[in-house]
């Protein structure tokens, strides 16, 4: 059985690198059918083939087209996958913030950071692209988030996630959102130099920092 579930982990992983929207739904499918954990069809299955399709785009073996593609597939599985997840319940419902700095439109990992998320409990509001810093303050203000989670793929727009953090006084959020960076640039380093709460290198772990940061208070 654990064999089993290897493999249909591992079709799911190959499905995206190899863009195959039907397989990805079929796999998905054959997954869920045999009641195997839907979480983790994302982090090792989903997650994980688009972390290999995000290395193969470093590598100058994929480009952008590739890349589109293997997100297509990507959702297509997580489509399937989703309603199958189980929220956390807790006693109190987190609020979060999420978006792409602006300049940058890469959106791959922040919407399977926004679906990790999600699965851990977080009502999240989802600011898409290329989003200037004030938004995701004047956004945080409105609906009392707990966090605000920044990404981005482009050393160019890195800084818009510093200037986020500064605006934070000016609205009167110092110390009440914690901020949480990520990205291919974004290391813990600059995540503290920049002032931010804490730095995830992944979706699976962006949502457990997430949960982290909300509980320490």
């Amino acid at each position: 059985m654990v064999d089993a579930k290897k493999e249909l982990l591992k079709d799911l992983s190959d499905s995206i690198v190899e863009m195959d929207e039907e397989k990805a739904v079929k796999t998905a499918r054959v997954y869920i059918e045999h009641n195997y954990e839907p979480y983790e069809a994302i982090a090792s299955g989903l997650a994980h083939g688009m972390g290999r399709a995000g290395k193969l785009y470093e590598e100058e073996e994929y480009y952008i087209p590739e890349l589109l593609m293997c997100s297509d597939a990507l959702y297509a599985g997580m489509d399937v996958v989703k309603p199958h997840l189980s929220k956390t319940a807790s006693e109190q419902k987190y609020k979060a913030v999420i978006g792409v700095v602006e300049g940058d439109t890469h959106d791959i990992g922040k919407n399977l950071v926004k679906i990790m998320m999600e699965t851990a409990g977080f009502d999240v509001v989802d600011l898409g692209r290329d989003v200037p810093p004030i938004d995701f303050v004047k956004t945080a203000q409105e609906i009392g988030a707990n966090i605000i989670a920044l990404s981005t793929l482009m050393t160019t727009t890195m800084d818009g996630m510093e200037q986020v953090i500064k605006l934070l006084p000016e609205c009167g959020l110092r110390g009440k959102v914690k901020v949480m960076v990520g990205g291919g640039p974004i290391s813990p380093n600059y995540a503290k130099k920049i002032g931010a709460d804490g730095y995830a290198p992944d979706a699976l772990k962006a949502a457990k920092l997430a949960k982290l940061l909300v509980q320490e208070g």
